[in-house]
């Protein structure tokens, strides 16, 4: 009898527990909310939608490396592949509504997602890492031979458009509320999958794969989907993004893209929700203070000694410290 009681409130005890962190997310959620409605008056919307495509990018990353944990050094292919077709139709389609041009570049980078990870789920570590590396450079080359991209130029001039043919988008702030719509949906897209029982898999396969094939489970099913997932939503930060800036150029398809978003995840923190958020507005912010000042020749050289203070002092990233922090002394 005594022992029926303790477990009964043990599940109280854990729901009662489970509830009040669902209410602090919910207050946490509400606050950022509005101070992302409220920061194109108070900042320049352009910059702001910058770090939020970025911030997508990143999102899309972790999801692959925070928690299926598989290290891509090819997701730039999919932020220019998104980029470039939807820069491409919009220029060239004048009847293409702006959604339109947006889904069929999302949709671009999915299918090489699918391409990239059938060649490359099979690989595991480094060489997995290499194999996408290697395939990315392959969507570079290609980008900087052919001639509809523009080649070294890039695209230029992309139209803003029309949002379902009536929302003026060449005004920044209709703009803006577009773009942080996406994100938002696609952010609850992603806190979804993590927190539903495909995402407990993939978070199962990144702790201890050889376990999770001994349940049963089919562990390259579980990545080739995970990868495509993370490639579409990359796509569709890099066709954003070429609205955004109505430009479209090698420099997101470039390697460095590729280890900016790594550093962008671990600075923010690795296998969290907010992470990978807070990190691309980290660096994003700081590439742009440093671009305007006497140290524009340094960046790379900053962002790279960030890199390494992190990895080997701030392993959590930012919001892992703040967690493992508040959880420490707050309770």
């Amino acid at each position: 009898m005594t022992q029926t009681v303790n477990q009964t409130d043990i599940q109280k005890a854990i729901l009662e527990q489970q509830n009040a962190d669902n209410r602090k997310k919910m207050v946490l959620n509400g606050i950022l909310l509005l101070l992302l409605l409220a920061a194109p008056f108070a900042m320049y919307p352009v910059f702001l939608m910058k770090i939020l495509c970025f911030a997508l990018f990143a999102v899309a990353f972790n999801l692959l490396f925070g928690f299926t944990g598989l290290l891509s050094f090819g997701h730039a292919a999919f932020l220019a592949t998104g980029g470039y077709t939807t820069g491409y139709l919009l220029s060239n389609f004048s009847g293409l509504t702006t959604e339109m041009g947006i889904i069929a570049g999302t949709a671009a980078a999915t299918l090489l997602g699918l391409g990239f990870a059938l060649l490359s789920i099979r690989r595991q570590g480094i060489y997995f890492a290499m194999v996408t590396l290697a395939l990315s450079q392959l969507v570079f080359f290609f980008l900087v031979q052919s001639e509809f991209t523009g080649g070294e130029d890039g695209m230029h001039g992309i139209p803003r458009g029309h949002l379902f043919g009536l929302v003026d988008l060449s005004d920044n702030y209709n703009l803006y509320y577009f773009v942080l719509a996406v994100f938002l949906g696609c952010y609850l897209l992603v806190q979804r999958i993590v927190s539903s029982p495909y995402g407990q898999v993939l978070k199962a396969i990144k702790q201890n794969e050889p376990r999770a094939i001994s349940l049963g489970y089919n562990v390259n099913r579980y990545k080739v989907l995970a990868f495509v997932i993370s490639a579409a939503l990359a796509g569709l930060a890099g066709s954003l993004k070429s609205v955004v800036f109505q430009l479209a150029s090698l420099n997101d398809a470039h390697w460095h893209m590729s280890g900016e978003v790594i550093l962008m995840t671990l600075v923010g923190g690795m296998g969290t929700l907010l992470g990978p958020v807070v990190g691309a507005t980290f660096v994003v912010n700081i590439e742009y203070q440093l671009s305007q000042g006497p140290l524009r020749d340094w960046v790379d050289p900053i962002l790279g000694g960030i890199f390494v203070i992190t990895v080997l002092a701030f392993r959590s990233g930012i919001v892992g410290e703040i967690q493992k922090f508040v959880k420490k002394n707050l309770g």
